[in-house]
């Protein structure tokens, strides 16, 4: 096979990692290789597990947020107010990116004090994601994770109007809601519409050991672009262009049998 094939057929086995992942811990502890049914139920579990963390996250920031954009849109100055927070929602892709590259790829030291903290927080939970990307614990974030970090932000933010610094840090919460639910689904679900495809590829190539220190960006490559940690060329065209012309072919020749 020449080396450009051999490189786009290893692009499409990485995307499927994820769903392959039973069998190695199956076959970690000595059992044999599961069927599929075993692999379904156990993403049901594991996907039971998330969403667990994930309605306390969304119920919490997602109620906090809510309730400062009402009282910034019924503040004096409504229209600066949705500038804000429409500010804060889309600056969360480049926390998102800065802390996914930088904070949860980076080893700390479990030693006493912040470092054990950030260790806990970023460490032990990413590593786990990556060592087993269904496992229910480790996908999405946990109310206590971040907290800590809310709890000081929060109240700093009303050193400025509701209409400013608080409605956009209300943005930003509700961004990262936003982002730990579309986490979750490419993990779980394969939703058929075209952003999602896009984005489960690109963030499944990011778990194979190629991609793994390239693709931060977990919504969308805008920074991987600009920071250019995106993909090589042929990679891109292996995870999107190439099933997109499959998918043409595969149309045509429905078209031409039906003729």
């Amino acid at each position: 096979m020449p080396e450009a094939e051999l490189q786009h057929h290893s692009v499409f086995m990485s995307t499927i990692a994820a769903d392959l992942v039973q069998t190695s811990i199956a076959s970690a502890s000595g059992q044999r290789t599961p069927r599929r049914p075993c692999l379904d139920t156990y993403k049901k579990e594991q996907a039971r597990k998330s969403l667990k963390n994930l309605y306390r996250t969304t119920a919490f920031y997602g109620i906090y947020g809510t309730v400062i954009l009402v009282l910034s849109l019924r503040s004096s100055h409504p229209l600066i107010g949705s500038v804000f927070y429409l500010v804060g929602l889309v600056s969360y892709t480049f926390i998102e990116y800065l802390t996914h590259r930088w904070l949860f790829h980076y080893q700390f030291e479990d030693k006493p004090g912040l470092n054990h903290y950030l260790h806990r927080i970023f460490d032990s939970v990413h590593n786990g994601h990556h060592a087993n990307p269904l496992d229910g614990d480790h996908i999405s974030g946990r109310l206590k994770d971040l907290l800590p970090l809310f709890v000081v932000a929060a109240p700093l933010s009303f050193v400025a109007p509701t209409y400013t610094l608080p409605v956009m840090l209300a943005g930003n919460v509700q961004g990262y809601v936003i982002t730990e639910w579309i986490h979750h689904c490419m993990h779980f679900y394969r939703f058929r519409d075209p952003y999602f495809r896009y984005a489960r590829r690109h963030h499944f190539y990011h778990h194979s050991p190629r991609g793994v220190h390239r693709g931060f960006g977990v919504t969308n490559g805008f920074w991987d672009i600009i920071f250019r940690t995106r993909y090589p060329r042929e990679v891109r065209w292996a995870l999107h262009q190439r099933p997109q012309n499959k998918r043409r072919t595969g149309a045509r020749e429905h078209e031409s049998q039906t003729i």
